[in-house]
């Protein structure tokens, strides 16, 4: 059994099926960096953002004793609304990671299956 980090970013509304989808400012490919599963994105590695920053790490920085050295990872997608006009979201909200599991053809995501089964729950 292969288990792999991936991580989920949520399509804004209005998106069709075609759009370009950047991290960083770099363009990904469907398939190769990304699959579209619904109205979610999911990128085949971890990706993170960074947060908010504390006030002694806020502090060090402005005085210049550290750096910050995170993950900061920028989820930006162009698309076309339905009135044909171009549109760009910009710093999409990553999922916090979650971890993939697979056997041969068949995989799930044990943080889908807990998300459903709590939908479930609250009913």
């Amino acid at each position: 059994m292969e288990m792999a980090e991936r991580s989920r970013v949520s399509l804004p509304p209005g998106v069709g099926s075609s759009f370009e989808v950047y991290v960083n400012g770099v363009r990904q490919r469907e398939g190769a960096d990304f699959v579209r599963d619904g109205y979610e994105l999911v990128f085949h590695r971890r990706l993170a953002r960074e947060g908010k920053l504390g006030f002694w790490r806020w502090s060090s920085i402005f005085f210049g004793v550290a750096g910050t050295y995170r993950q900061n990872d920028s989820i930006d997608v162009r698309y076309e609304a339905a009135d044909g006009s171009p549109r760009v979201a910009e710093g999409l909200e990553i999922e916090p990671g979650w971890t993939a599991f697979s056997h041969g053809r068949a995989s799930f995501s044990a943080l889908r299956i807990a998300r459903v089964a709590g939908d479930r729950l609250s009913v």
